[in-house]
């Protein structure tokens, strides 16, 4: 897609040059005039906007004009998001341009708290490469945010306005479940804070009581899930029964992704292309972070298992939708017999939730990583050798798991214990 703003060559009456705009989205072209005009020499050909502390002949300051360029700019970018990620179909940018900008009355119209909302989400979007699960996870605070009071602002957003606010998510229908877990609403708010920082720091947002609002919402350490090395033996080469079949292929690529710590996202992007005789090479879809991982018995097995079929991209696997893996990932692990009963803790305001689940039942995709990695470290690797597998930077998201490997240490300690003397 392709904003861009330029000047028409011929001066209109008042001796100014009309900003013009071109916008190009899936092939669709649309060029039109943006109202303004501005003197040549104050027009910034480089950054397609007018100069700071300028006006032109009608008195228009450089302000107004550049904010109803950005506005422009801001909105394609969004409608091109949402093409991307098969939101919409298709789209007519000439009658999009003329419903949102093509009566000038809308110049005075005053941005809302959603206006801003959609604006950091494009311009963040963009700058730090979000994946869709992220749109969707600010799609859905926002969605929350208009539940709880659509004609919200900036000043709303006291300490008063925050409390409410979390009451809100305490109490929020979501599917069968009332209410959001603690670790939940945290999160929740975090991304509100990043957005108020953002709208802060852009000079729209005066309210800061969010930079130290911190309510006390109870939480207990994550469990980390993960499958011993005897289950994933038990999963690799459990033999499918013929009515299940379409479970081996999911077992296969979540197999792989046990033995070299790719995430679903990498897995699903992972072309023959990427492979070299013995480790692959990749540049991870959450990071961008690019990878060599070597390859062992097993990982290589899987992907010989696969190399005369043809899949859709290159693509080097089967893999199926996230969504309908995870599913599958829970019944073949039923299959499998992994059910050893596991202890979920939670908490929703103050009160604490135990809830037992059969080890299957908690088993997704995001197992596989952290099945390699606590494996892994129990087999006596390293920890900065296993990061460099996996992509992490530092020693505390690998904390969990250098923990559990200790806690397998200590107990394998104990072993010469039942050991007879002389």
């Amino acid at each position: 897609m392709a904003v861009r703003f330029y000047l028409d060559k011929r001066a209109d009456k008042n001796g100014d040059n009309p900003i013009r705009v071109s916008i190009s989205i899936n092939g669709d072209r649309f060029v039109t005039s943006t109202g303004f005009s501005i003197a040549p020499d104050k027009w910034d050909i480089k950054k397609q906007r007018v100069k700071s502390k300028y006006s032109n002949a009608k008195g228009e300051t450089f302000t107004t004009i550049n904010t109803r360029l950005k506005d422009i700019d801001t909105l394609f970018s969004k409608i091109e998001t949402k093409l991307l990620l098969n939101d919409i179909q298709k789209v007519d940018v000439r009658s999009v341009y003329a419903e949102n900008f093509g009566k000038k009355q809308n110049l005075n119209k005053e941005k809302s708290f959603f206006d801003y909302w959609d604006e950091f989400t494009t311009e963040m979007g963009k700058e730090n490469n979000w994946t869709k699960a992220v749109y969707d996870k600010f799609g859905a605070l926002k969605n929350h945010l208009l539940n709880f009071n659509p004609d919200i602002t900036f000043e709303y957003l006291n300490k008063d306005g925050l409390n409410d606010f979390v009451d809100y998510l305490h109490t929020v229908q979501l599917g069968s479940e009332t209410g959001m877990r603690n670790t939940t609403i945290k999160k929740q708010l975090g991304f509100l804070k990043w957005f108020l920082r953002w709208a802060t720091n852009k000079g729209y947002n005066t309210e800061t009581c969010f930079l130290t609002f911190k309510p006390k919402l109870t939480t207990s350490e994550n469990r980390v899930i993960f499958l011993d090395w005897d289950e994933l033996m038990t999963v690799y080469s459990y033999p499918i029964p013929e009515n299940k079949k379409y479970l081996e292929r999911v077992r296969d690529v979540f197999c792989f992704c046990c033995f070299t710590s790719l995430r679903y996202s990498d897995v699903a992007n992972l072309k023959r292309s990427d492979i070299e005789k013995d480790f692959i090479r990749i540049t991870t879809i959450k990071t961008a972070d690019t990878l060599n991982i070597d390859l062992n018995d097993y990982s290589r097995a899987i992907l010989e298992k696969y190399k005369d079929e043809e899949f859709p991209f290159d693509r080097a696997l089967p893999v199926i939708s996230n969504q309908r893996m995870n599913e599958y990932l829970k019944e073949l692990g039923q299959l499998c017999g992994i059910d050893t009963p596991v202890t979920i803790t939670y908490y929703k305001g103050n009160k604490r939730y135990d809830v037992v689940y059969p080890k299957y039942a908690l088993i997704g995709t995001h197992t596989a990583r952290r099945t390699f990695i606590s494996n892994a470290l129990m087999m006596g690797i390293p920890p900065q050798v296993v990061m460099k597998w996996t992509g992490h930077s530092d020693y505390k998201a690998m904390k969990p798991y250098i923990d559990i490997a200790d806690k397998a240490k200590a107990e394998a300690m104990k072993m010469f214990n039942s050991k007879p003397g002389k």
